[in-house]
């Protein structure tokens, strides 16, 4: 075999290894991060709720594994930021990189790799991980909302979404609910406020559940409250509604409760109602531009390692990395936050500080590495 075809082979050869040792690094960050939080999520999930009906330990066990994925989406960049420094410093210290650059491997033909598998990453993230995370999450908060729903004496509570409803008499119906399924269809710890013509409000109907059928709300458990008169409770009653479920989710429901295959359609039932998009579509381009960060993390993390690995610094140089990837994603979340209210336009405030990073981590390796 020619030498050149022999260095080729050990090119793909060596770079397949990094790609393997950082991707391996990874998961087990990821599996790390999963262990705790699916501690910490179960001891705070059975202190919440351990007294109320329908509470076991299996099934706190089962919910609270539900949410793991959530909790470690959330997470992952940070995971992506560590694993990557952990891993350029393992390699350093079993001499690894050194035997490399001696034989002519530059610098980039291992960070490649190691960018390869937080991109990777960061694909598994969006189609695998945001879908499962959103869908478990969600299950585990609607038997949450059935074990906890019952009526709320705060009439306007501050952590309670609200949405209106015209009524055939030109007053209006004020909706708010402490919880929802992702599908609006259910409602759980519900207020109707109604009001007349003049917005003074008629009576107050607390609910423990609240599930939309056809063209009316069947609610359960409810209590009737109006001024003068007792309070009156009643097994189950109707309130007729003209709204969609679409509307439901565009008023109660998170954006990162949505996963990604189900945002285009929540973009499209908004233009059509005629209400803002802003915030779901600023959440489908974060998550578009998810693998995007991974690698810009990765990029932040290999800046610190390499100049570690060349010059011996302290870990003082180490922290100085990881307060760079932090300072990153608080500005990713800051821009999100002016994207989800229209200040900047969501394709904008989603890309542009994972560009600016990116290029930035480039300019100064090539600097580095290249002078």
């Amino acid at each position: 075999m020619p030498a050149q075809g022999r260095r080729d082979i050990m090119g793909r050869t060596l770079q397949f290894y990094f790609f393997f040792q950082s991707f391996r690094m990874i998961l087990m960050f990821m599996i790390v991060v999963a262990g705790l939080a699916y501690l910490i999520d179960f001891t705070e999930f059975s202190n919440r709720t351990g007294g109320l009906p329908g509470y076991s330990i299996s099934i706190a066990l089962l919910l609270s594994a539900m949410r793991i994925p959530y909790i470690v989406e959330v997470a992952l960049p940070f995971i992506i930021l560590f694993a990557t420094t952990a891993v350029l410093m393992l390699l350093n210290r079993k001499y690894e990189l050194v035997v490399a650059r001696s034989v002519g491997v530059s610098a980039w033909q291992f960070l490649f790799p190691v960018m390869g598998a937080a991109l990777v990453m960061g694909i598994l993230t969006v189609f695998v991980v945001n879908p499962v995370g959103t869908k478990g999450y969600a299950y585990a908060t609607s038997v949450e909302g059935e074990w906890r729903a019952r009526p709320s004496n705060s009439p306007l509570a501050q952590e309670r979404p609200w949405l209106r409803q015209a009524q055939e008499d030109g007053g209006s119906m004020l909706i708010g609910a402490s919880q929802s399924t992702t599908e609006g269809m259910r409602l759980f710890g519900v207020v109707f406020l109604d009001l007349d013509a003049n917005n003074a409000m008629r009576r107050r109907i607390d609910a423990a559940e609240a599930q939309l059928g056809d063209r009316q709300w069947l609610l359960s458990e409810v209590e009737i409250s109006e001024a003068g008169n007792p309070t009156i409770k009643r097994d189950s009653m109707t309130i007729p509604t003209a709204l969609d479920p679409s509307v439901i989710q565009q008023a109660l429901i998170a954006p990162k409760m949505i996963s990604i295959f189900e945002l285009g359609g929540q973009i499209a039932a908004a233009k059509s109602f005629g209400v803002s998009a802003n915030p779901f579509r600023m959440q489908y381009h974060s998550l578009l531009a998810t693998p995007a960060l991974f690698v810009a993390m990765a990029l932040v993390a290999a800046t610190v390692s390499m100049r570690f690995v060349r010059s011996g610094q302290s870990t003082g140089m180490i922290l100085g990395g990881m307060t760079a990837g932090f300072m990153l994603y608080v500005v990713t979340a800051v821009t999100s936050s002016f994207g989800s209210a229209g200040i900047i336009p969501p394709v904008l405030a989603a890309w542009l500080p994972v560009a600016v990073a990116t290029l930035f981590g480039v300019a100064y390796l090539l600097h580095r590495e290249d002078g």
